[in-house]
């Protein structure tokens, strides 16, 4: 059959250890204080769109919006199967709210061309919205389907999956090409293949071989560049002037979304008592917790 599919990836901050301290003036996240990570609902979304190839054929291919350090999830991306990685990266995206990332990634879905499917984790663990999925829909004007569970069924125009709803699920299908926001549970991301990681643990960006050139003059960057892309290592790098973007509508100029205030919330416990370890104990402790809507 052969279908090509789009996975949108990003490295998150872990939010874990966020804090005001990494917060900037604008309300935006200093993502250089925090280690960085792989979304988990975008690698399972990686996980199925690598099934979709197992079961029927065709190509898989990752993009990321993002810094230059985020060509390590892509690298992570070939480990698990990824067929190409592309980066999108560029100063002036820097600030993206969700409009802006919708509208830049849209734009290099359309530069990249055919495709069958484009796939994402439902959201992002460091923004919690779970808007860019939809929103690259809307600007892509195909068909979105949200909380995946489950690919049911692939042909060559439609595809049926089970989606979750509150109280239970639905099952819908859609006319292909359409994009799917996938819930963390919907598959178990295989492991790294000990053969891809030899293959592509050098894998490099524009912006890495640059480093590499700096400081050597018997290098040359068309050189070293073709070398790689002969080699198969190349990662692609997509700027603002690649993608043609209207400026105006990336980075902080784009997003109307603004942070005013953030504060670490530290849960810190109260008075207490000791609840005997009978019948009665038993009633009062249920009593209280009814008394607080902790219960019922």
């Amino acid at each position: 059959m052969g279908l090509h599919s789009i996975v949108m990836v990003k490295q998150v901050p872990d939010t874990a250890n966020i804090s005001g301290q990494v917060m900037k003036e604008d309300g935006t996240v200093n993502r250089a204080k925090l280690p960085a990570i792989f979304n988990h609902e975008d690698r399972v979304a990686l996980e199925l769109a690598l099934q979709i190839k197992d079961l029927y054929g065709g190509k898989v291919t990752v993009i990321t919006m993002g810094p230059p350090r985020a060509s390590d999830i892509l690298r992570e991306c070939l480990f698990m199967g990824a067929d190409e990685a592309i980066l999108i990266s560029d100063r002036k995206f820097a600030g993206a709210d969700t409009l802006a990332t919708s509208y830049v990634l849209s734009e290099a879905i359309k530069k990249i061309g055919k495709y069958d499917f484009v796939l994402a984790g439902r959201q992002a663990i460091d923004g919690d919205t779970a808007q860019v999925g939809p929103q690259t829909a809307e600007k892509l004007n195909i068909p979105q389907i949200t909380y995946v569970e489950e690919i049911l069924e692939v042909s060559n125009s439609k595809v049926k999956v089970k989606r979750k709803i509150d109280g239970g699920f639905e099952i819908l299908e859609a006319a292909l090409p359409v994009l799917l926001t996938v819930l963390k549970d919907a598959a178990f991301p295989r492991p790294y293949k000990a053969k891809r990681i030899m293959a592509y643990k050098n894998a490099k960006t524009l912006m890495e071989l640059e480093k590499i050139t700096e400081g050597n003059s018997l290098l040359y960057i068309d050189q070293l560049k073709d070398e790689y892309q002969t080699k198969k290592l190349y990662i692609q790098t997509l700027t603002m002037d690649d993608l043609k973007l209207e400026e105006e509508r990336c980075g902080v100029h784009g997003s109307p979304t603004k942070v005013h205030k953030i504060e670490s919330v530290v849960l810190a416990g109260g008075n207490h008592e000791m609840i005997e370890p009978n019948k009665n104990g038993v009633s009062y402790l249920i009593d209280k917790l009814l008394e607080d809507h902790i219960l019922g």
